[in-house]
C-alpha cells in the first residue's frame, strides 16, 4: 500500500485510511423537517393569497414529500408515534387543502389552511411541544421569490 502526506507532514498509510469506518450519510432530524415544512407552509399561504394555484399545488406536494421522508426516517421521536400522528391528523387536512387548490377557491383554501395549522399545533401539543405554535404567516418568508402567478 502507498502512503500520502497528512496535513501535519507525516506519512499516513493508505491502508490505514481505507480501514477507517465510513461515516453514516447525513439524515436530517425531525426539527430540520419541521423547519422546512414551516417555510413551505408560509409560502403556501402567500401563493394562495396571490391566487397562484400552481405554486400552491407545488408547495403542498413539497410538504407531503418532506413529511413522507420525516415519517420514513423518524417514525417515532422521544417515544411519540410521529408517523402515525401525521397520518391521522395531518394527512386528511392536506387532502382538504388539495381540494381547495384544485377548486381555486380562496375561501375554501383559508378554511383548509387554518385546519392544517390547527392540526400542526395539535401534533406539537401531543408531542409535548405545546410551545411550538404555528399560525398564519404575516409576511412572506422570502423576499427573493415572486409569488404572483405567471401571466
Amino acid at each position: 500500500m502507498g502512503h500520502f502526506m497528512a496535513a501535519n507532514g507525516r506519512a499516513v498509510s493508505v491502508m490505514f485510511a481505507a480501514a477507517q469506518p465510513a461515516k453514516a450519510p447525513y439524515e436530517p432530524g425531525l426539527g430540520e423537517f419541521m423547519t422546512a415544512t414551516q417555510l413551505r407552509h408560509a409560502k403556501l399561504w402567500f401563493a394562495a393569497r396571490e391566487s397562484n394555484w400552481d405554486l400552491a399545488a407545488y408547495e403542498i406536494d413539497e410538504i407531503k414529500e418532506g413529511l413522507e421522508e420525516a415519517r420514513r426516517l423518524r417514525p417515532t421521536f422521544d417515544g411519540i408515534p410521529v408517523a402515525e400522528m401525521m397520518k391521522t391528523i395531518i394527512d386528511p387536512r392536506i387532502v382538504e387543502l388539495e381540494k381547495a387548490v384544485i377548486a381555486k377557491s380562496n375561501d375554501r383554501f383559508a378554511v383548509a389552511f387554518d385546519e392544517l395549522t390547527s392540526g400542526c399545533n395539535a401534533c406539537h401539543a401531543a408531542a409535548s411541544k405545546p410551545f411550538i405554535r404555528i399560525q398564519r404567516p404575516i409576511e412572506p418568508p422570502l423576499t427573493n421569490q415572486n409569488l404572483t402567478p405567471v401571466k
